[in-house]
């Protein structure tokens, strides 16, 4: 990112939200509890770290080293010690916790089924069985390729109890990215599903996978299949097993398997800018002590929730705040299979209402988008045991962080506002809430025993409160990616090379204001270069979603001959989509408002209205595809993932 000394915070946000008092009252950190964690960080970081490991995790066998450095930046931690993750996630709850609620679950069609921890450690043990009767065993790749149900978190259960490394393709992907990801992986067995449900439709499953394997993928000997809808699909008997066939008849107890700490628990493919995907590999104990901790502190989790964190297990957030950091605290956790708006736009808060939920963790986009939906929907429900609102993903913007406030946290609920990544493993800044005031679009501070910093192009750390620059992580940390299967020369290059192995380099511009508090920009690919200036596009986008007619925006830059990059802007409106002279008029309106909340150098040089922006059935917004509309380019990049195929013509300006 060349002159990224010269980025720009254009932004003012003067609003700031502190704690209630009720819940400082009954908070697991207050701000004298978290100073005291900071200063015992500060003081001796390995150490710290070290502690948590001891008191947090069941062990085996007791590590004697508490971080590897000798290999940095391949760091290892608690190398010499013994755990399982799935006994730390079932077994230790079994005396306490064996007849408590761990999983609630609805299904789109509206099927509800519940798993006390004595259920889910039972049907976990058998699904380890039938994977161990497949000849899977530890060291193992086991590909999973499953709807939003509880047997997905039962699958990554039942490879952790047995040392197997599982590796979660999320439900939206094609055949062929699951091809991609069972090849880089070297998978020896895939558990999918004949389908799911996913607004009012049914997601063909079996038959994706059928075809990625037909491609290849030689390493697959078996594939279990859950039957989740019921209709016909593809069967081959030679490699095919029904799951209720295989898991059913097994015995409800399977010891686990005691695995080195730095044993892989996981790898997780993320979609690189350019070339294959990159298989992010997580550990066992290390990347544990983070979901934990970070569960504990952020969430503030208490023995009587009910945690529903949206995020499909196909992404990070699904792994950390579904299948193992609640579990890890003797959690309740809410799944639910389908879309928010079927049968219609309550559907999340009719969940809320019905489940009892306290803690609701979703992505900035679903919040934009049930927001463009109108405040009535919301109000139909009692959401009075909500307690506490996240959000993840993308930085949120202020706007919609206001919404959330006021709409559904009724002005009284902490929203912890995370920023963390796949590679992190777990969430690494946000405000501890009942200690850290919240200011509506920062993500707040890091957690402790997280050390970040603010560096210029030449890995300066910058101390101005205006400077922007790359967010780095300067010290390891538990849950940190390990490596890239199979290619850690990529893993060096990509996250540690720029500054010379000596800091994590997130990818993403920030800044950091004179209260110590992180600004998130968006991606470094996302910023743009206009008329010498560096602006972020989060802050663009922002000032769009300012203005009451505007429900959402995303923000991409066109090559320009005279500024170098033009402001372009796709923006969904709340109500119907303006045509004609009304576009015309809103078009001037927004610009002149970004003009007033900015600066006339953000001004959109375009403005593009449409009905929905291109995302995944993840919520994420496609912005490579975005940025090839606004250059006029054709589309050749796979739309296979999108939630709204039809809406690119759309955007493209051709209907």
């Amino acid at each position: 990112m060349a002159d990224n000394k010269n980025l720009q915070s254009v932004l003012t946000e003067t609003r700031v939200f502190p704690p209630q008092p009720g819940f400082i009252e009954k908070a697991r950190l207050n701000s004298d509890r978290l100073a005291a964690l900071h200063a015992a960080a500060a003081a001796d970081h390995v150490g710290f770290w070290a502690d948590l490991a001891k008191k947090e995790l069941g062990w085996q066998t007791p590590f004697t080293t508490a971080l590897d450095d000798s290999q940095a930046p391949n760091y290892a931690w608690f190398t010499d010690g013994k755990l399982n993750a799935s006994a730390n996630c079932l077994d230790r709850h079994l005396d306490a916790r064996g007849d408590k609620i761990a999983i609630r679950f609805e299904g789109e069609p509206g099927d509800l089924k519940n798993y006390t921890y004595r259920e889910l450690h039972a049907e976990v043990c058998r699904t380890a069985n039938a994977l161990k009767s497949f000849g899977v065993g530890k060291g193992d790749r086991v590909v999973i390729y499953m709807p939003m149900v509880p047997e997905a978190v039962i699958a990554m259960q039942a490879c952790a109890r047995i040392g197997a490394i599982h590796s979660i393709v999320f439900g939206g992907f094609s055949s062929s990215s699951l091809k991609d990801r069972i090849e880089g992986a070297g998978a020896k067995l895939l558990i999918t599903a004949d389908g799911g449900h996913r607004a009012g439709h049914i997601v063909e499953l079996k038959k994706a996978a059928d075809e990625a394997l037909a491609q290849g993928c030689d390493t697959i000997e078996k594939v279990l299949v859950l039957k989740r809808t019921g209709h016909d699909v593809g069967f081959d008997a030679t490699r095919d097993v029904w799951w209720h066939e295989a898991v059913a008849a097994q015995p409800a107890r399977c010891e686990p398997e005691w695995v080195e700490s730095e044993h892989p628990l996981f790898l997780l493919y993320t979609s690189g800018s350019t070339g294959k995907p990159k298989g992010i590999q997580h550990s066992t104990g290390g990347y544990l002590l983070g979901a934990t901790m970070s569960c504990q502190w952020v969430f503030d989790l208490r023995d009587d929730d009910v945690f529903w964190c949206t995020a499909d297990v196909g992404w990070i957030t699904g792994h950390s705040y579904v299948a193992y950091g609640p579990l890890a605290n003797g959690a309740t956790i809410l799944m639910y299979e389908g879309a928010p708006t079927v049968p219609d736009a309550g559907r999340f808060w009719k969940i809320c209402q019905e489940h009892g939920v306290t803690i609701f963790y979703t992505a900035p986009t679903a919040i934009r988008a049930l927001m463009k939906l109108g405040d009535d929907w919301p109000k139909q429900y009692d959401l009075s045991k909500l307690r506490l609102l996240g959000s993840v993903g993308e930085p949120i913007n202020p706007e919609a962080w206001m919404w959330f406030h006021t709409v559904i946290g009724k002005e009284k609920l902490p929203i912890v506002d995370t920023w963390w990544q796949t590679e992190t493993g777990a969430i690494m800044i946000a405000p501890i809430p009942g200690a850290v005031p919240a200011k509506p679009g920062s993500c707040t501070k890091p957690l402790p025993g997280i050390a970040v910093e603010v560096v210029d192009e030449a890995g300066e750390i910058l101390t101005s409160p205006d400077a922007g620059g790359y967010l780095v992580v300067t010290k390891p940390w538990p849950s940190m990616l390990r490596t890239v299967w199979g290619d850690n020369e990529r893993y060096i290059k990509t996250y540690w090379g720029q500054f010379n192995n000596k800091y994590y380099v997130a990818g993403d511009s920030t800044h950091r204001d004179a209260d110590g508090y992180y600004w998130i920009l968006g991606r470094v690919d996302d910023v743009l270069n206009v008329s010498g200036h560096r602006l972020g596009t989060m802050e663009i986008e922002s000032a769009l979603v300012s203005h009451p007619q505007v429900a959402e925006a995303a923000v991409v830059g066109r090559p320009h001959e005279v500024k170098g990059e033009s402001v372009f802007a796709f923006v969904i409106c709340r109500g119907d989509r303006p045509i004609g002279a009304a576009a015309e008029k809103l078009t001037k309106e927004l610009r002149e408002h970004v003009g007033r909340e900015i600066g006339a150098l953000a001004k959109p040089d375009e403005i593009r209205f449409a009905d929905n922006l291109p995302k995944t059935r993840s919520g994420k917004i496609m912005r490579r595809l975005l940025r090839s509309i606004a250059k006029g380019e054709e589309i050749t990049q796979d739309i296979s993932t999108l939630e709204n195929p039809g809406i690119v013509a759309q955007l493209a300006g051709k209907e």
